[in-house]
């Protein structure tokens, strides 16, 4: 691997308008940096940054898929409403990278992505606290994350998980009935247990959070180029400069952080990825009739319900059907059927709906280091359902790596050539 250049960089260009970009360029930017980031849209407006469940969700450790993912996999096929599904029109775009995630399957890995996974979500209020000015603030939540259960079967269900956060130090106590309807006194009287999160939160606005944070760039004398990033200029092993829609931006250190749209410009830059879209769909309530003042996620059909400025949010699920396919509505209309389940006093009579695209790769973990080919050249993509989560600690982490600072956590297992894809 090429040596990195581990002076501060005179003009860093972050690709990515995205809250993993803008928190990269934060960093970059506190390092003395003058930083450019380049977007073909406004800051936070498209991708998952705009439209997620807003959860800074520091207990999940497990990937995306264990064991338990494999008798599963024909409903997944045959059910378009699964909470896990997948287009018939995409399988065979998607089959490689499914094989990939069936082999993270194995317990061994199991265990080294989820204490991979638990290594760096833990620092996510520590990350986050330099950043949170008087306006980002009142945003961001420290109230926990309850996840409820109807019953002690789907509860025993999880235990496997539940051992599995313990080893790898989630702080959480399970509830009874009296204790979760204390929390959440519109809860269906069928959801009787719950574990709550104790270290978790949530962020009540996820668009305005990300726009408040770039403001806070702009301020301190960050640019934004609103353009299409599509190639790099090259002097030797360094990249001095970023192609895009209306021309090129100079460089002397470049962090790819595009989110879904990352896969191409890794590729230029010599690193290929099995870069793939977790669709993932919100409806926006703005007056639900009810009132939840903690993050909740629904143990037995997996999705969550957040308090937030403009209502509560209902989101979640997983659909593979690439980045062409129109959004399906009646997955909209199961999450308010299924929320309804849960919150049965819930009035849905306005909606806003949204399908976005979380960044996923096939073992769960991002992609967050150097470039093994440019000794200027950084990675911050791939963060799947842990973006909002992850974001300060992945980009602090790309400031320490240029500054030559030890990182919070062991990069090693988020490093771009552990797929053996590089061309």
């Amino acid at each position: 691997m090429i040596k990195q250049n581990i002076t501060t960089p005179r003009k860093a260009v972050v690709i990515g308008a995205g809250i993993v970009g803008i928190s990269t360029a934060l960093y970059l930017q506190r390092d003395g940096a003058h930083v450019t980031i380049i977007d073909p849209e406004s800051p936070a407006e498209a991708g998952a940054s705009f439209g997620n469940a807003g959860l800074i969700a520091t207990q999940i450790v497990q990937p995306l898929a264990t064991a338990s993912i494999l008798p599963k996999i024909p409903s997944m096929l045959l059910d378009e409403m699964a909470p896990l599904a997948i287009r018939w029109r995409y399988l065979p775009t998607v089959i490689p990278w499914l094989l990939r995630l069936l082999r993270a399957t194995k317990p061994s890995e199991v265990e080294r992505i989820s204490a991979a996974l638990a290594s760096e979500p833990r620092f996510a209020e520590e990350a986050y606290r330099p950043l949170l000015d008087d306006e980002a603030n009142p945003l961001f939540h420290r109230k926990g994350i309850l996840v409820v259960y109807p019953d002690e079967h789907f509860l025993a269900l999880n235990e496997p998980i539940f051992d599995l956060q313990r080893r790898n130090g989630v702080a959480f106590e399970k509830l009874g009935h009296n204790e979760v309807h204390n929390l959440v006194p519109d809860l269906s009287p069928n959801y009787r247990y719950g574990v709550h999160y104790t270290e978790a939160g949530h962020v009540s606005d996820p668009h305005l959070f990300a726009k408040t944070l770039f403001a806070q760039f702009v301020r301190a004398g960050g640019e934004l180029k609103v353009a299409r990033a599509t190639s790099f200029n090259f002097r030797n092993d360094r990249v001095t400069g970023v192609r895009t829609s209306s021309g090129v931006e100079e460089a002397d250190l470049v962090v790819v952080a595009a989110g879904i749209w990352s896969k191409q410009l890794a590729a230029q830059l010599g690193s290929r990825v099995p870069l793939e879209s977790e669709r993932g769909y919100h409806v926006t309530l703005p007056q639900p009739g009810i009132n939840v003042e903690m993050a909740l996620m629904v143990g037995d059909i997996r999705f969550a319900v957040t308090p937030m400025r403009a209502g509560l949010r209902l989101a979640g699920t997983i659909e593979f059907a690439g980045l062409q396919a129109p959004p399906n509505p009646k997955r909209h209309e199961a999450l308010v059927q299924n929320a309804r389940r849960v919150l049965p006093d819930l009035q849905s009579d306005q909606q806003t709906l949204w399908m976005g695209h979380r960044p996923s790769l096939p073992d769960s973990l991002p992609v967050v280091g150097p470039s093994p080919r440019y000794s200027n050249a950084f990675f911050n993509f791939g963060h799947g359902h842990l973006g909002l989560t992850s974001a300060a600690v992945t980009g602090r982490t790309i400031a320490d790596m240029a500054a030559g600072r030890k990182p919070l956590f062991d990069p090693t297992p988020f490093r771009v050539d552990r797929f053996s894809l590089i061309t």
